[in-house]
């Protein structure tokens, strides 16, 4: 996405709570309309980046019950995230396509960044490239599962949150999904 057109879609972050989780220290951001943000464990120092000027607020019960899914989640429990309200308004249409598609990928299951882009529509050649960038912006991960998008022939792929591939294979792992075939230590 060029410059001029993330500034076309300003990102409207009012709050933001810090949680910690099995694996690190995670942020989510919300404003009324939504969840906006959602940072990925890691080291407590990096939980708050990409949070814009959203301030620190207590979470409202709402946010809280998110928050609590999300720890229960790191620790190993099966949750679905798939009816938590979003805000994506300031995420251009075609990611949001691609977004919405991705939700409908359940716990535990995958799909490779090819057919996700067949799932939108997307038929030119760059289309699973496309796809691979709409991953590494995915402003609420965990919600939107982008950890559950692999590459072709059933590879890891990439991954751009803290830990890289390695917190990838952690989340699939939780999700009884071994890469190879070979369950990893958590």
């Amino acid at each position: 996405m060029a410059a001029n057109a993330a500034a076309a879609y300003p990102v409207v972050m009012t709050h933001y709570h810090v949680l910690e989780t099995k694996l690190g220290f995670a942020a989510i951001a919300w404003n009324e309309a939504g969840v906006t943000r959602f940072n990925l464990p890691g080291p407590k120092d990096v939980a708050t980046n990409r949070l814009g000027g959203a301030t620190p607020a207590e979470p409202s019960p709402h946010i809280v019950a998110i928050v609590e899914q999300a720890q229960r989640y790191f620790a190993g429990e099966r949750i679905d995230f798939d009816a938590i309200g979003l805000d994506l308004s300031a995420v251009d249409p075609f990611r949001r396509s691609i977004y919405e598609a991705l939700r409908k990928v359940g716990f535990g299951s995958t799909v490779t960044y090819g057919e996700l882009a067949k799932r939108v529509g997307a038929s030119q050649p760059q289309a699973a490239q496309d796809v691979g960038v709409a991953m590494a912006r995915n402003p609420v991960p965990l919600i939107i599962p982008c950890h559950r998008v692999l590459a072709a022939g059933g590879k890891l792929g990439g991954f751009s949150a803290p830990g890289r591939t390695e917190t990838k294979e952690r989340m699939l792992a939780l999700e009884g999904v071994f890469i190879g075939g070979q369950p990893r230590l958590l």
